[in-house]
């Protein structure tokens, strides 16, 4: 019974280890050519983990994480916990299926919760002082969508590798 115990409280601190190195990429100082292609890492592995374990991670964590972010990025608090929560929300009602799809149709289903999660980032930014739709808008969505491939295989081999 204390295996039990010692291996749940060791795949919760590999996880949380994952995300916080998610959160160390998103606020990775990067030059301005590349920095407007930085996908949200700490989004897409809490999709990763809400796929593969839904009974563990879920809206909790994304609303934990989502508040960490905030305070990270100098966000007003509360964007990023709202844009995780919803997102992470239709993961876990489409885990059972989203599963089953290959890793390309994971991916558009990917874009959709990463473009879903910037427009509402950006309906909330827009609320407190108007504006403007830049093109660079969509160059995170994209990259986060190509990375998934990435993150979905890295991820795994850490699942794996540490039975978690």
């Amino acid at each position: 019974m204390n295996d039990h115990y010692h291996d749940k409280f060791y795949g919760l601190g590999l996880i949380l280890l994952t995300i916080v190195a998610a959160m160390c990429l998103r606020v990775m100082p990067l030059p301005e050519a590349v920095a407007v292609y930085n996908p949200d890492w700490v989004l897409l592995a809490l999709i990763y983990w809400s796929l593969v374990l839904p009974d563990r991670v879920g809206i909790f964590y994304a609303w934990t994480f989502g508040l960490l972010t905030d305070v990270l990025t100098g966000r007003m608090l509360g964007q990023y916990a709202l844009a995780y929560s919803l997102v992470i929300y239709i993961c876990l009602k489409l885990h059972k299926r989203l599963r089953q799809f290959p890793l390309f149709q994971q991916g558009l289903f990917v874009f959709s919760c990463l473009l879903l999660s910037q427009l509402l980032l950006f309906f909330i930014k827009n609320l407190q002082h108007p504006a403007q739709l830049r093109g660079t808008f969509w160059l995170p969505v994209l990259s986060g969508a190509v990375c998934w491939p990435l993150v979905h295989t890295a991820l795994r081999f850490v699942r794996i590798s540490k039975r978690v």
